[in-house]
């Protein structure tokens, strides 16, 4: 399959992985997100990854989050797009690697960063507020805040360094995309369907780093309950799953992490692991 199709498969097989604790799967929904409204936004997503093929980074980006938000204007895998959309287009041309995806986020331009910024129009995306020097960079300005990306002249590269502390997602564009690979690494290694590898290298992931959405939502002492908690059950199907559902009560909603296990499902998938 191309690149593009591949990273709809990994959304697809990410968010059917079960237990996942405080996650959409394909046994739970969330109070105000559906597993099928995850299917459907994979489907959406569609447009904008082709486009990641070939084009720029931050126009396939906004594209594929404007798709995936068309049928029910809701955020479901923003943070993932944000990783896939690099790294198809890595994949594309020829070097799928952590040098190749770092290549290609530091290629980014000033006019991937305002595409960036117009992709938060499409949905509603949960940010913290950034630091006061940074007001006129708040991802929640959209379009508004474009003149300031401009005159500070930063690129799509630069400002997911700006975010690196408080978000993984932003953490791997800056890092070579470490996170990443390591998933990808650990699902080949597992045998199974690939929908339960994904769901144990989440499990694995959130019990080895506290979630930063869970952080930025709840204080850093829920995100270390979290995984400490998840660390105890690692290997217990319904120790995990109680604690699924548990998390859902309490909207402890580990995305970041899922985000980063959706990225590695891909590279998995262009590396020929079979489905």
């Amino acid at each position: 399959m191309r690149p593009a199709e591949n990273a709809q498969l990994a959304l697809l097989l990410e968010v059917s992985g079960t237990p996942k604790p405080g996650n959409v799967d394909r046994e739970r929904d969330l109070p105000d997100l559906r597993y099928e409204q995850f299917l459907a936004s994979a489907v959406g997503a569609g447009a904008g990854l082709r486009a990641a093929e070939s084009g720029p980074v931050g126009e396939a980006f906004e594209r594929a989050v404007e798709g995936m938000a068309a049928i029910h204007g809701e955020n479901t895998q923003f943070g993932a797009l944000l990783l896939l959309v690099p790294l198809v287009g890595a994949a594309s041309d020829g070097d799928l690697s952590a040098a190749g995806t770092e290549r290609v986020a530091r290629n980014t331009t000033v006019e991937d960063a305002a595409a960036f910024y117009r992709a938060f129009e499409h949905c509603s995306v949960f940010v913290s507020d950034p630091p006061d020097e940074w007001d006129d960079l708040d991802v929640r300005r959209g379009s508004e805040a474009i003149p300031a990306l401009e005159e500070r002249d930063l690129t799509l590269h630069d400002v997911m360094a700006l975010g690196e502390d408080a978000d993984d997602v932003a953490r791997e564009w800056a890092g070579g995309f470490e996170r990443s690979f390591r998933a990808a690494d650990r699902i080949a290694e597992l045998s199974g369907p690939l929908s339960d590898r994904a769901a144990t290298t989440f499990c694995e992931a959130l019990a080895d780093r506290p979630d930063t959405l869970v952080a930025k939502k709840h204080g850093v002492e829920v995100a270390k309950e979290a995984s400490d908690r998840v660390a105890a059950a690692l290997g217990n199907r319904e120790a995990l799953s109680a604690l699924a559902a548990e998390f859902v009560e309490r909207r402890i909603n580990p995305g970041t992490t899922a985000d980063i296990v959706a990225a590695g499902l891909f590279i998995a998938l262009e590396r020929g692991v079979e489905v």
